[in-house]
């Protein structure tokens, strides 16, 4: 089969590569209709992480059951599926408690495992013809038959939940005021989760116009941090006024004055939000950063507020998100009509067209906000 195979640092190649086999009873096979290029893949893209060459990228996939494990009991062949972009056992203690991002058995050493992704376990990735699934009852999301919302139901597998999930970590409640930090696909899913979830005011800041604008169109307040300080702006706005919430949807790639500054957006979300608001932190930070800025953040450490915090009384949640919390809900959101998350798309493309787009995606240009990838098609 054909799937997209990193090479090393910006470069990635559609290759021939050995199609998946059940391995264990409880796997099934997916024929992969839609699968996606995430702002996550652009760390190992870039070479900012460990990642070796011939890994096959793509956590963010669904397609059809085309062959299942003697196990599988829920499952059978032609049903409709779409994944969590994390892989859980469903048995492990953090399973059994909710917490399918940090599974303590799927990834040994290590909480959490994930499709196509450095350091989260032996399992290639859906950017390619067909996936295995392990603990496919478990894990795979079941979904009406057919193409209907296939560009909605795709985002099931991570951004929509994760940007529901970075909001929740925030503590929000209803009426309550929001400021995304980044509006790439996870940043703009915050957002439009808060909106959906009764915000009284969303801020979103970022410097790309295609990615504002697309702010704006959901209702939120775009604020290009080119032109002025985010938090002054936001400040200005508001007459002074703090906000309630934020999220950081950027991680630790993040840039200031255009050059990296791996700790601004956790500083602005301290100076921005009100005495014991919240944080929520589903940006990505890694304990390891080959193309860290210095020493310190090559190895993880970031230089934070801690005094400022501590005096406001903030709190903050972070981590990756138990999509399974949340993706049968937000499914029934999109079958419902309340819910389009596929605004934020920009591109639907062929396998042979992946590494011009990761290119493309990559430099910010030609309104590359959303890419999915139809390897079959």
């Amino acid at each position: 089969m054909k799937a997209v195979v990193y090479q090393g640092p910006f470069q990635v190649a559609v290759q021939e590569v050995p199609e998946p086999t059940i391995q264990h009873p409880a796997d099934v096979i997916v024929k992969i209709t839609t699968s996606c290029i995430c702002g996550s893949d652009l760390h190992m893209y870039e070479g900012r992480t460990a990642a070796e060459p011939g890994i096959i990228f793509g956590h963010e996939n669904m397609g059809v059951v085309v062959e299942t494990g003697s196990a599988v009991s829920r499952l059978k062949v032609g049903d409709r599926v779409v994944m969590p972009f994390n892989i859980g056992c469903g048995h492990c203690q953090n399973c059994e408690s909710g917490y399918t991002a940090f599974c303590t058995e799927v990834n040994p050493g290590f909480a959490g495992g994930a499709y196509g992704y450095v350091a989260m376990g032996p399992y290639p990735g859906g950017q390619a013809q067909y996936l295995r699934v392990p603990w496919a009852d478990f894990n795979a999301l079941s979904l009406p038959p057919g193409r209907e919302h296939e560009s909605d139901f795709a985002l099931l597998a991570d951004i929509f939940p994760t940007g529901w999930h970075g909001v929740s970590l925030s503590g929000f409640q209803p009426g309550e005021s929001l400021v995304v930090f980044g509006g790439g696909p996870v940043g703009l899913m915050a957002a439009y989760s808060a909106v959906l979830r009764g915000a009284s005011e969303v801020y979103v800041v970022d410097r790309v116009p295609e990615r504002l604008e697309k702010a704006r169109q959901i209702g939120a307040i775009p604020i290009n941090f080119d032109q002025a300080d985010a938090v002054d702006q936001i400040l200005d706005q508001r007459h002074g006024a703090f906000v309630d919430r934020a999220v950081d949807a950027v991680g630790y790639q993040a840039t200031q004055a255009g050059r990296e500054v791996p700790n601004t957006v956790l500083v602005s979300m301290v100076r921005v939000v009100r005495a014991t608001g919240g944080l929520g932190v589903p940006g990505l930070y890694v304990p390891s950063d080959p193309g860290g800025v210095d020493p310190l953040a090559r190895e993880g450490y970031l230089s934070f507020p801690v005094g400022k915090f501590f005096e406001k009384g903030l709190k903050m949640g972070t981590g990756q998100c138990n999509v399974k919390q949340y993706n049968r809900y937000l499914r029934d959101l999109i079958i419902a009509g309340r819910a389009t998350p596929s605004f934020v798309v920009s591109h639907e493309i062929s396998l042979e067209d992946a590494p011009l787009a990761y290119e493309k995606f990559d430099k910010r240009i030609e309104g590359y906000t959303k890419v999915l990838i139809h390897p079959n098609d």
